[in-house]
């Protein structure tokens, strides 16, 4: 399922399940800086080699060396289990680290959130550590699972064939049985996460997640947090720079999440801009060179996704056996390949293998979308994105709500708008309470925050970068716009971002504010 946003380790994993398929076929600051975790800043991290990412942090091998012999090292930190009491209960925060290269110029530690929410740094960034090789000449990169994901205090809602159902559910019912069955399934996963998680899950707000953030930079050493957010990450970083504005030190945050938004609004900028990139792709594949294999226009690729999915909804294909390629997960397909350029050629596969019949590229992609491995093993990023957005956002949507709000959703996307729409009753009888309509980044006193925004990403729509450069405050949000296509930026391997990124984290030169690449 498509939800709010999505982390990089969902191309990763695309990428992964493709070549396998292809090859077959908060509250206020105050007091917040010195008090809190007092006690527990004091632990010493024991750093050793990393072993093989769990199961709930996606499998799959342990880190290879980095050029050069560098190990990856992971460790274990103490945070409180609830950040009112830290004094009580603890859970365990798993963290990643590669050393700085050049340890005479080291700045400090470059802590990374890649996204989600539900997204593993201990997964995701030795599998991209190569962007980030010039970073690492100063910096010690360094990512973490944040509470509720992969080994901390991972979110635990259905098993692995109860999520084969679940994702393979109607989530565009067309009638009320289909809607009396939808709020069943979704009744169900959000009861399975109470039985299994209900200790956690009134306690992987983002707050608390910033708040581990602050306890992981004094536990580091370091006197102010170098921090690099990627879509989600966006949020967390605003919501740490709002906490903690004086401990804040070099941050980028690309792929921006719109702060201002409630989960609706949010919503409906996604369903813009995932059609946006779908009239994106079908113009690009209408004017190349050699013929479009999957329309003859561009209106004609996306009349016949349009078709396609309709035909699904009343009889699924072949996907990857013993399952089928539903419309829901095809739509899921879909939308994951339009989180980067790169996947174009995939979903173009993908269609017309699914105009003859077999839809197993389509299905690859849904699974990398929902955290499946091609072994059948769910990690727990669909669990861990529900519980911290239905944690944070304090609406809840009833069908009644959303059956309003659909023709709004139409107009935004006639592909996306009823799937997207349809997944705001997620946090309906959600166990706990959401904190706040949106995120507080408000960072008076913060130095200059670079903020990224990218002209063709679908998942965090473009105009997220003013919205969050003038909510973090006048003097603080320095917006940088790139004219591209896919989720985020410095990804993108642009010279001109890259150079304002690095000259930025490794100089402490701010761009001009307002400055466009390329």
């Amino acid at each position: 399922m498509l939800t709010r946003t999505q982390p990089r380790a969902a191309a990763l994993a695309a990428a992964l399940l493709l070549s396998s398929t292809l090859a077959a076929c908060g509250g206020g600051a105050e007091g917040a800086e010195d008090g809190e975790g007092a006690d527990l800043s004091k632990q010493k991290l024991s750093w050793k080699d990393c072993p093989a990412p769990s199961a709930a942090e996606g499998g799959g091998d342990a880190p290879s060396p980095l050029p050069g012999g560098a190990r990856w090292r992971c460790a274990t930190m103490k945070a409180p289990l609830d950040w009112s009491e830290p004094g009580g209960d603890t859970i365990d925060i798993a963290l990643i680290r590669a050393a700085a290269a050049d340890k005479g110029r080291r700045i400090g530690s470059l802590v990374f959130n890649f996204g989600g929410p539900g997204g593993s740094g201990i997964t995701t960034l030795p599998a991209f550590a190569e962007e980030y090789t010039k970073l690492r000449t100063r910096y010690d990169l360094v990512s973490f699972d944040p509470r509720g994901v992969g080994r901390s205090a991972g979110v635990h809602c259905e098993d692995d064939e109860q999520l084969d159902r679940y994702f393979q559910q109607d989530s565009t019912p067309d009638d009320a049985a289909e809607r009396e069955q939808l709020v069943k399934n979704v009744k169900a996963f959000n009861g399975a996460c109470e039985k299994n998680s209900g200790r956690t899950l009134p306690h992987v707000r983002t707050t608390d997640a910033a708040r581990d953030m602050d306890l992981m930079r004094q536990v580091l050493g370091d006197d102010k947090l170098h921090y690099f957010g990627i879509s989600y990450g966006t949020e967390l970083g605003g919501v740490y720079a709002h906490l903690f504005p004086h401990k804040v030190g070099r941050a980028v945050f690309d792929a921006v999440v719109d702060p201002t938004q409630d989960a609706e609004q949010s919503s409906l900028g996604q369903a813009r801009g995932f059609q946006l990139a779908l009239d994106n792709f079908a113009e690009d594949c209408a004017n190349q060179e050699d013929a479009c294999p999957v329309g003859d226009s561009a209106k004609d690729v996306k009349d016949r996704i349009a078709k396609l999915l309709k035909d699904l909804d009343k009889r699924p294909i072949s996907g990857i056996p013993p399952r089928e390629l539903t419309q829901t997960a095809a739509t899921s397909g879909i939308a994951q390949s339009l989180y980067s350029k790169d996947f174009w050629p995939y979903l173009t596969q993908g269609l017309e293998d699914a105009y003859e019949g077999d839809g197993r590229v389509l299905m690859a992609l849904a699974d990398s979308m929902n955290g499946r491995n091609e072994d059948g093993e769910y990690s727990n990023i669909q669990a861990a994105n529900v519980a911290i957005n239905c944690a944070d956002d304090k609406p809840r949507y009833s069908t009644e709500d959303v059956e309003k709000k659909l023709p709004a959703f139409r107009d935004a996307s006639p592909l996306f708008g009823d799937y997207l729409a349809w997944g705001m009753t997620s946090c309906a009888d959600w166990a706990v309470d959401g904190q706040a309509d949106h995120p507080d980044v408000a960072a008076d006193g913060a130095p200059p925050i670079l903020v990224i925004g990218n002209t063709g990403d679908p998942a965090t729509p473009y105009e997220g970068a003013r919205k969050m450069a003038r909510a973090l405050g006048e003097d603080v949000g320095v917006e940088l716009t790139y004219k591209g296509q896919g989720h985020g930026a410095y990804d993108s391997k642009d010279p001109c971002v890259r150079k304002n990124v690095d000259d930025y984290l490794l100089e402490g030169t701010v761009p001009k504010n307002g400055r466009v690449c390329p």
